[in-house]
């Protein structure tokens, strides 16, 4: 049953605020994210005073119930500025607060959303040195004790993983690879559990002020209650559901810088002279525009449609097409805008340079553009299996 979500008036009313939000405060704020590689701490707490770590909880734990589409359409608002104020956020908002409204018992709830809500950080444990998206070879086992498990093994790539309260870790409670991936469970930990350490934040190529490091977990003991659901071996498919979540938001980001960085294009092509004119008067370069222009509409038009089918229930194709389209369009309209400056575009004075690094990722993480290949594919052939037409 789809979720109504929050008041259209108001919501309609919060974009309207998170757009000047973004412009006057945290565009001008950049270039201090950049040098300092982080968020101002003052500009963190006025993220959570205007509830954006808890646009997608309920209600009843202190978010503001926002349905997907309006998630969505938030997140590509946002996303307008440097990808970091997005990445503090989106975990919260997408795949552990999915999780723990999909998969977590009323108590789990009770405990985590209003924490999340109020601005506690979270942080998604899947990735490992030798796994991703092949749960069959991941090594974090979780044994039990008692009443509860000792988890050890270590994750990858986690964002957020520096500053994180809470830890949606995956790990496998048996030894052998089962069917469905029966054998990875999800548990919920508190961060600041003895055994559990966190690498230095790893160097990236772009995406300045966001991080991601590992977390090592050395005989991590957890209560029984931590086990997501009370349900061992669901943890690989609440992921994956909770992924879709973390794909939109991934498609929305692309398409709101998409939106940036084309817009400091036409800026630029406007300005910039060449034999007496604006480049912009170039029809050359008018093409470059015309195709980003095109390109981005068509991502915005997916973002809706994929949003509107993932809120009605499953919408497995839909999302992994948005994510995968969105991303690689995001990453043409930057590479056109490096074009469009020129050899200015190559120096890191202009945003033209950070723009291209910064997209960079979209088409990486919460499932490489390969990996969506498959996800589409393989979902076209269950479909076909199962005589459902497109």
């Amino acid at each position: 049953m789809a979720n109504a979500g929050m008041d259209p008036e108001i919501f309609s009313q919060f974009i309207d605020q998170l757009q000047r939000y973004v412009r006057e405060r945290l565009i001008p704020a950049e270039d201090d994210v950049i040098a300092n590689d982080a968020i101002p701490d003052d500009l963190v707490n006025e993220m959570r005073e205007m509830g954006l770590f808890g646009l997608t909880m309920p209600e009843e734990y202190g978010g503001s119930g926002m349905n997907i589409p309006q998630y969505v359409e938030t997140i590509r608002v946002l996303s307008y500025a440097l990808p970091a104020y997005r990445s503090i956020t989106s975990i919260n908002l997408g795949m552990v607060c999915s999780a723990l409204k999909n998969s977590g018992t009323e108590e789990q709830k009770s405990e985590w959303l209003p924490r999340l809500a109020a601005g506690e950080i979270a942080c998604f444990g899947l990735t490992e040195p030798g796994s991703g998206s092949d749960s069959a070879a991941m090594a974090t086992t979780a044994k039990r004790d008692g009443n509860g498990y000792v988890l050890n093994g270590s994750k990858r790539y986690i964002t957020n993983a520096p500053h994180a309260k809470l830890g949606l870790i995956m790990a496998r409670t048996n030894d052998e690879a089962l069917p469905k991936n029966a054998h990875v469970s999800a548990f919920l930990v508190d961060m600041e559990s003895a055994g559990i350490s966190v690498g230095k934040p790893d160097r990236k190529m772009g995406q300045a002020g966001s991080h991601i490091a590992d977390i090592y977990l050395d005989d991590v003991k957890v209560p029984g209650n931590a086990l997501l659901g009370g349900e061992e071996g669901r943890g690989f498919a609440t992921a994956m559901q909770s992924l879709d979540n973390g794909r939109l938001s991934v498609a929305a980001a692309s398409c709101g810088y998409a939106r940036r960085i084309l817009d400091t294009a036409v800026k630029y092509a406007n300005e910039r002279k060449a034999f007496g004119e604006p480049i912009a008067q170039f029809q050359l370069v008018q093409a470059m525009l015309a195709d980003s222009e095109a390109e981005i509409y068509a991502g915005e038009c997916m973002l809706r449609d994929a949003s509107a089918k993932a809120n009605e229930g499953k919408a497995i194709i839909e999302c992994a097409s948005t994510k995968m389209f969105a991303s690689e369009m995001c990453g043409r309209v930057a590479d056109r805008c490096v074009q469009i400056h020129g050899g200015a575009g190559y120096l890191a004075e202009y945003e033209a340079e950070r723009f291209f690094r910064d997209s960079r990722i979209y088409r990486i993480y919460e499932g490489t553009t390969q990996i969506m290949q498959l996800v589409i594919a393989k979902q076209m052939l269950r479909n076909f299996a199962a005589g459902v037409s497109a």
